[in-house]
Order: C-alpha cells, then sequence, then structure tokens
C-alpha cells in the first residue's frame, strides 16, 4: 500500500481528473489554492515540496505519495524542491459540481488566515 487516508469526503455529484505535472528544476509551482475535493498524488521522479494549511512543509520524493482533503483547506506549497532535477507528479483531484478544480487564493485571505499556517523553517 502507498498511502492510506481517511476520512476523506467527496462532493455529492463530484467529477474527478488524473493530470500528470512535470516542473523545471526549481519551479516553486502553483501559488497558494485550494482545491474543491480531495487531491491524491504520487511522485514519477524528483522531489515535491509539499505544504497543506496547519501541517509542516515536508518534501515528498519519488516514490512517495501526498493527499489532501480539498474543500477550505489552503494548500501553500507544491513545487519543485530540486534546484537541479526535473520532477514529475500524478495527481488524480475530486472536483465538486459547478466549483472549479483549482482556486487561487488572494493575498487578503492569506493574511487573514496566516495563524492557521504551521511554523516556517529557519533558512
Amino acid at each position: 500500500m502507498l498511502q492510506d487516508a481517511a476520512p476523506i469526503t467527496v462532493p455529492e455529484g463530484a467529477s474527478a481528473m488524473t493530470i500528470h505535472v512535470e516542473w523545471d528544476p526549481g519551479d516553486p509551482g502553483t501559488p497558494p489554492h485550494r482545491h474543491s475535493g480531495p487531491a491524491f498524488g504520487y511522485v514519477v521522479e524528483g522531489a515535491v515540496r509539499f505544504e497543506l494549511e496547519g501541517e509542516p512543509e515536508r518534501v515528498v520524493e519519488a516514490g512517495g505519495t501526498f493527499w489532501e482533503p480539498g474543500g477550505d483547506v489552503i494548500h501553500y506549497q507544491d513545487g519543485n524542491a530540486l534546484p537541479d532535477a526535473r520532477t514529475r507528479f500524478v495527481v488524480t483531484m475530486m472536483c465538486a459540481p459547478g466549483k472549479p478544480m483549482l482556486e487561487l487564493v488572494d493575498e487578503k485571505e492569506l493574511a487573514e488566515r496566516a495563524h492557521l499556517r504551521a511554523p516556517r523553517p529557519i533558512d
């Protein structure tokens, strides 16, 4: 077993989409965002810098998995953790009817929810 996620909530009438994502070395990935339903990923090559609201930042290496519950939870980071190599992953996302698969979070909301973000690593 690669991943066991429970409990999950899938929006009634949800659709699912599976995509393959490739990032060049050092690509920061998608800006802070959320999904309307859960998402499940598998890192094929490289390493993903992964951070969900309320959880510390972590790196998921090739062969590793990640998931996020979707809904209101902000996905802060999902970029390439490697400065000198490509990263590829596959992710399946569930989407609530009538909602976008991915919604960017604006600066105002990020500031309002800053207290929910895990402490940042010291560089």
